[in-house]
């Protein structure tokens, strides 16, 4: 690895780090020895890098830094291209045109010999097994997720049981076959998932959802893991 871009892999790690980054840390995933941690350290903290921490204790960048956003690897242009082509073949129609434009605009804003990762990339995602028919709009889904807006959903159940729904609506799921409307459900008292496929009406509900987003997602995912733990 160049010395150039190793410094920019350091902030690249304490930018994303909550907690000090120990010289050890650095050089482990870096694969450099800790000296060589230290002395690059050091040089970055000569050119004003607002780093703060010592060796011993371990580094924090300040949240405050500005690097410019598109100082893009190879390996991170790969990871950025094979999403794009994921959610471009999942089809929704407003995420898989987006898609596509990021991935125009990334190509645009990278230097010249960077730009071959995405028009001839090494990764490719797997196209889709077939077409999900919904009847309902799926960005009014996303809407009522990102104002924190309970919906009430018109549902057929597997069965063909067609029930009401008051959910508070927590994420949209992808898979290569459907999409997921996690949520909790006031009926069931508990979590569901919701086949957006089978969901034949949907209605904002003028309430909010009284618990935060993170919240929900930490109670679902203890949830999900018992629900697991009870199949085994």
């Amino acid at each position: 690895m160049r010395r150039a871009d190793r410094l920019f892999q350091i902030l690249q790690i304490l930018r994303r780090a909550q907690t000090p980054v120990t010289g050890a840390a650095l050089a482990a995933e870096l694969e450099v020895s800790v000296r060589t941690v230290y002395r690059d350290v050091a040089d970055l903290v000569a050119q004003r890098v607002p780093i703060t921490g010592e060796a011993g204790f371990g580094y924090l960048l300040s949240a405050e830094y500005d690097m410019p956003p598109l100082m893009l690897t190879h390996v991170e242009l790969e990871a950025i291209a094979l999403g794009a082509q994921w959610v471009a073949e999942r089809g929704d129609p407003l995420l898989s045109p987006a898609a596509i434009d990021v991935l125009a605009k990334v190509a645009a804003a990278v230097p010249s010999h960077l730009k071959t990762v995405i028009a001839e990339p090494s990764t490719a995602a797997e196209p889709r097994l077939g077409e999900i028919v919904e009847v309902i709009d799926i960005g009014q889904l996303r809407d009522a997720i990102r104002h924190r807006t309970k919906l009430r959903l018109t549902y057929h159940a597997e069965g063909g049981e067609r029930t009401e729904r008051t959910v508070w609506p927590i994420v949209l799921g992808y898979s290569d076959a459907r999409r997921i409307l996690i949520s909790w459900c006031e009926h069931r008292g508990s979590f569901r998932h919701f086949r957006t496929d089978r969901i034949a009406a949907v209605e904002r509900v003028d309430q909010r959802v009284p618990e935060a987003r993170n919240t929900l997602m930490r109670k679902w995912r203890a949830w999900r893991a018992a629900e697991l733990a009870k199949g085994r």
